[in-house]
């Protein structure tokens, strides 16, 4: 029988009304010296509760933004929880984040207080709230080294929760937070290049959590659910689906160690659930192919048969007669053994964050793992549509829109949302709120259809925005500009959608080229200059230039050098001089993929 979630008021309170029913149950589990430790429910509510007390102590009020940095542990869960219970604002932050990206943040968004986990975030970060002038108070979660620094307030994690005692039932008591209040301001890469603060107010998360919730408990069942968390909790995608989700399910949540580790520890962990980017289902994919491959022929006919069958079923909506037997082989001999390398228990894979290749998707049907791909945007908290069993899985969609959300797709094509899950807008930033939020309809820029069963088909983009194969937004226009600020390059397009960096053409100045001819006596031929290792390593070394002012998601790895300017002559650019980006890809869209092979 499907179980319902309740109409909880705030985040906050829904965390609590879970940790009484849950109790000594365990909640929250992390490797310690080799081993697994949890901390329960009971433990997690009484830490919330202490940490929400002592920042309201150290002068934090209602409203004020506190900044969070950290990698997914314990911690994290309990400092955003604790935040919000102290009726502040989270502003979570990635940890590659340079001190330029710190220093925007810090300075958009005006966080009074920043709790950061250790000594190595933190030199990247005190700088920037230093110079910003803006943040007061610093909580580091481990030791931080080193002395005061200038007008910050230094205070350790542990020994605030120590010295503040709360009753969990005191601090629910006074969680008079509304739906409609802002719950955190999560920075997603801007088509302008600076960071833009989605405010998500607690309706929406929630709104997310009880769709995602329904899609549980109708499709498969909602019990005692484990989650292995991967991706950063900073990421709005993380953020709900690996946290505040599990929250609301009364699940258990365990921390990975890393992706070096990720295949141990799902056999560790045995979760039910797993909330990734198609990236590591790629990845995934690759080690279990190479794995059976070594097996031998029978392991290997199986593997192929399979993937042949759910192909044929994806397309016809039924297995084939002729197909029965090997089907049965495959149920007998093949899907066991990948069910035991996932842990036994595994429900539902759930990819989302970037676009997924089909062939993904069936190949982990094909073995018996239920795959879900869902859509979303940080403007929508994020989790617009998931596929579900029981809308009939398709991977070429993205299924049905979750529980009272609105999609329809406008005259262009473009795919407009609206209902609760919807931001209030961008945080101190009115234009770029008006372009996107027209009479309550969230623009995504996404160009899509809906099919005759309800579910979203996704064709293409209208925005720039990269998405990169681990779910991150990256703004080209951003790298590009500072790229062709640089006296060796006129012009420059990134590429990256779905890969697992950047790379980029680049057309180089035609006076810094002459000069470079004039200097090392070399022919100024263009094809021939192209191979020259000198010409491309001054390049490189511009390229570098612009790389230490990125963060690690934006750093152009690769480049090839155009063929030639880019011009409206050749349809390159725009009357207005914007680069045509769909026909750069077509041009050297071979040699951009190249590059990621070498």
């Amino acid at each position: 029988m499907a179980r319902k979630l309740e109409h909880f008021p705030n985040l906050v309170t829904m965390f609590f009304v879970r940790a009484k029913e849950r109790g000594d149950r365990p909640f929250l589990w992390a490797k310690s010296n080799g081993k697994w430790v949890s901390t329960s429910w009971a433990e997690a509510a009484r830490q919330v509760a202490a940490l929400a007390t002592a920042l309201k102590k150290l002068g934090l009020e209602r409203g004020d933004r506190v900044m969070l940095v950290s990698e997914n542990r314990p911690e994290w869960c309990i400092s955003d929880l604790a935040i919000m219970a102290a009726g502040c604002v989270t502003v979570p932050t990635y940890t590659t984040n340079t001190e330029r990206d710190h220093q925007h943040i810090i300075e958009n968004s005006g966080a009074r207080a920043i709790i950061v986990s250790n000594a190595r975030l933190a030199k990247t970060l005190l700088p920037a709230a230093i110079r910003t002038g803006t943040a007061q108070i610093v909580i580091g979660i481990d030791e931080l080294r080193g002395g005061q620094q200038g007008a910050l307030e230094y205070h350790q994690y542990q020994a605030l929760i120590a010295a503040h005692p709360t009753e969990p039932d005191t601090m629910a008591a006074h969680a008079f937070f509304k739906r409609e209040d802002l719950a955190c301001i999560i920075y997603t890469s801007g088509t302008g290049g600076s960071p833009r603060g989605v405010m998500q107010h607690h309706g929406a998360i929630l709104h997310n959590v009880n769709g995602c919730c329904t899609v549980i408990s109708e499709d498969f069942g909602w019990e005692d659910e484990v989650f292995l968390s991967f991706l950063p909790l900073s990421h709005a995608y993380e953020h709900t689906g690996g946290q505040h989700f599990p929250i609301g399910l009364g699940a258990e949540i365990y921390y990975s160690e890393g992706l070096d580790k990720l295949a141990s520890n799902i056999e560790e962990t045995r979760p039910t659930i797993m909330v990734v980017v198609p990236r590591l289902f790629e990845v995934l994919r690759q080690r279990i192919s190479k794995t059976i491959e070594k097996q031998g022929k029978v392991p290997n006919w199986l593997l192929d048969r399979a993937v042949a069958i759910e192909g044929r079923r994806a397309a016809s909506g039924r297995t084939a007669l002729l197909d029965m037997p090997a089907s049965l082989a495959v149920a007998r001999l093949l899907k066991p053994k990948i069910a035991k390398r996932f842990g036994g228990r595994m429900k539902a894979m759930v990819s989302g964050g970037a676009p997924l290749n089909p062939e993904v998707g069936n190949f982990f049907q094909a073995l018996g793992l239920t795959f879900l791909q869902g859509y979303g945007q940080t403007e929508a908290a994020p989790v617009i549509s998931c596929n579900r069993p029981s809308a009939g899985l398709k991977m070429d969609t993205v299924g049905p829109p979750l529980a009272n959300t609105e999609v329809r797709i406008a005259e262009d094509g473009e795919i407009l949302v609206r209902g609760e899950l919807v931001m209030h807008g961008y945080w101190r930033n009115e234009a770029e709120t008006a372009r996107v939020l027209k009479d309550g309809w969230l623009h995504t820029g996404d160009i899509g259809l809906i099919d005759d069963k309800g579910r979203i088909k996704i064709t293409d983009r209208k925005k720039d925005i990269i998405v990169n194969d681990k779910g991150d937004n990256v703004a080209p226009q951003k790298i590009e500009g500072m790229l062709t600020l640089q006296s060796e390059i006129v012009q420059a397009m990134v590429y990256g959608d779905r890969k697992p960096y950047m790379v980029a053409v680049l057309v180089p100045d035609p006076e810094w080229t002459q000069e470079f001819c004039a200097k090392g006596g070399a022919s100024c031929d263009f094809a021939a200059l192209s191979r020259n290792p000198d010409y491309r390593a001054a390049l490189s070394a511009a390229v570098e230039r612009v790389n230490k002012d990125l963060s690690q998601i934006e750093r152009v790895r690769r480049f090839i050098i155009a063929d030639a300017p880019f011009a409206i002559e050749n349809e390159q650019l725009t009357p207005s001089l914007k680069i045509r980006r769909h026909v750069l890809k077509a041009a050297y869209g071979e040699r951009l993929d190249a590059l990621y092979k070498g």
